[in-house]
C-alpha cells in the first residue's frame, strides 16, 4: 500500500484526507492508496511517523509544523527556501525526506484568478504567521506593494489599531490569520468594515466555512470576495505532482 498523509495539530478540520481520499477513488488507485492523518503534537514526534508507517510516500505539512520539521529534513528545494516553510514532504526512493512548497503556487495562482490584471493595488496580510509566509514572496514576485498587520505594532507591521487611518489606502486584504475558522466561525479579524468599498477585494486563507465573517462582512460593503478553497485544490494537486515527479 502507498501511504500518504498530513501532520500537524489539530487535525480535526483537515481538508486534505477527504480530497486524496476522493482522488484516489477517481484515478482507481483506491487498493493500492491511501491517505492517513498523523497527529503530532509535538514536531518531535515526526521521526517515528516515519519509521513506523510502511509504504510513506508523502506527507503534507499544516500548522504549527510548516517551518519546525525543518531540522528533520535531508534536504529542502528551492520552492520551500523561497517561501521559509515547508508543506510537502517527498519521501524519495533512497529514504531522503525533501522539503517542498506547494502553497506559494496555489496562493499565486488562485490570486492572479482573483484580481484583475495590470491593475495597481496595495495589500494589507492579516496575520504574520507560517500560512503568511507564501503570501508574501508571492506578492513580492506580482510586485504588489503590502504592509503586514499583526496584534503588535513593530518596525516591520502595522497594528490593527492603524487601520482605522491606514485601510482606505489598501485595496487587497489577505487574511492569513485562523480567525473565523470553524467552529469558532462567528468571528473575523477586527478591521474597519464599514470602510470597505467596491473597491476592495478581500481573499481569506480560510475554507471552512466557505463564506466566512471576514467575506460576508465585505460583501456587505460591496467588496469581491475569495475563499481559501481553490488555493488549497492547487497545492494538493501540486503536491501530487510532487510525489509523483
Amino acid at each position: 500500500m502507498n501511504i500518504y498523509g498530513l501532520i500537524g495539530y489539530p487535525l480535526g478540520h483537515s481538508f486534505s484526507k477527504k480530497y486524496f481520499t476522493g482522488k484516489f477513488e477517481q484515478m482507481g488507485l483506491a487498493d493500492s492508496h491511501a491517505y492517513e492523518l498523523f497527529e503530532l503534537p509535538e514536531i518531535e514526534q515526526f521521526p517515528e511517523i516515519i519509521s513506523n508507517t510502511p509504504g510513506l510516500k508523502g506527507l503534507n505539512v499544516t500548522i504549527p509544523h510548516k517551518q519546525a520539521v525543518t531540522p528533520f529534513l535531508d534536504g529542502l528545494d528551492a520552492s520551500a527556501l523561497k517561501v521559509g516553510a515547508v508543506n510537502v514532504i517527498k519521501i524519495a526512493s533512497d529514504g531522503k525526506l525533501i522539503g517542498f512548497n506547494s502553497d506559494y503556487y496555489g496562493f499565486k495562482t488562485s490570486l492572479e484568478e482573483f484580481i484583475p490584471v495590470n491593475t495597481a493595488l496595495k495589500a494589507l496580510v492579516l496575520g504574520n504567521g507560517g500560512a503568511a509566509k507564501a503570501v508574501i514572496v508571492a506578492l513580492n514576485d506580482l510586485s504588489i506593494p503590502f504592509r503586514i498587520v499583526s496584534r503588535t505594532k513593530t518596525d516591520d507591521t502595522i497594528s490593527y489599531d492603524d487601520l482605522k487611518s491606514e485601510i482606505d489606502n489598501y485595496q487587497l486584504i489577505i487574511n492569513c490569520s485562523p480567525v473565523g475558522t470553524y467552529p469558532k466561525s462567528d468571528v473575523c479579524p477586527d478591521i474597519p468594515y464599514e470602510r470597505l468599498t467596491a473597491n476592495h477585494y478581500l481573499y481569506d486563507l480560510v475554507y471552512n466555512p466557505v463564506q466566512t465573517l471576514f467575506l460576508q462582512k465585505g460583501e456587505e460593503q460591496g467588496a469581491k470576495t475569495h475563499n481559501g478553497l481553490e488555493m488549497l485544490h492547487l497545492q494538493a494537486e501540486k503536491a501530487w505532482e510532487i510525489w509523483n515527479s
